[in-house]
């Protein structure tokens, strides 16, 4: 049974390592189970696994290269390849060292907003969005515990300004066409006091990076 992680569990797709010649593991952010998951289903990897380390890590950035390398530790003799889906994602390089230590690859691209929207798109776009407030389909759907909560803005909704008074508007990144998370995604802009514009990104370069896999 394929099962979702939460904020602090590990969470796998449901496919058995076997061991066996040419398996993968995928060692991922929670916040992108969802979707890996999706393109595993989609594209009959059955080749791949995937492990989340907990999404939560994506406001502890100073966890995920320690987290990573004991996850490698841990299911290396296990797995012919093991792939990190992470950007770089505020670790200040440091994953990337882990990464080249460790002799495993990881997705190319500063964090998840930019390879979603495609790395070199985002590098065009970056300069002129440097006000834009970026959430991907996970932080819409967790946005009181990955925004709200973490800022206290649920106690202290005054400083939502202080916060966020530079910022000129919110960038939704679809993966999915979902309705009803179009229309929570422009209630996160409203309760922001931001501009809101919607993208359809789908999976952007994460799936070319899994794709070469």
């Amino acid at each position: 049974m394929t099962k979702l992680p939460d904020d602090s569990t590990l969470a796998q797709s449901g496919l058995s390592p076997t061991g066996s010649s040419g398996r993968i593991l995928l060692l991922a952010c929670g916040a992108l189970a969802r979707e890996i998951l999706d393109l595993i289903k989609l594209n009959n990897w059955s080749h791949m696994d995937l492990t989340c380390l907990p999404a939560i890590f994506h406001i502890h950035p100073e966890k995920i290269a320690p987290a990573v390398r004991d996850a490698v530790a841990k299911h290396r003799d296990t797995y012919d390849d093991i792939f990190v889906v992470y950007a770089d994602c505020g670790t200040g390089g440091q994953l990337q060292k882990t990464c080249d230590e460790l002799d495993v690859q990881m997705v190319a691209g500063p964090h998840c907003y930019s390879f979603f929207e495609g790395n070199d798109r985002f590098a065009e776009i970056s300069e002129d969005e440097f006000t834009a407030f970026y959430l991907t389909d996970f932080l819409v759907r967790q946005f009181d515990a990955f925004i709200i909560k973490p800022m206290g803005l649920d106690r202290h909704p005054e400083l939502r300004d202080m916060y966020f008074g530079n910022y000129e508007k919110l960038v939704y990144q679809a993966q999915t066409n979902d309705p009803a998370l179009t229309k929570k995604a422009q209630d996160c802009a409203d309760r922001l006091g931001l501009d809101f514009e919607r993208r359809f990104t789908g999976y952007g370069d994460m799936a070319k990076a899994l794709k070469a896999l």
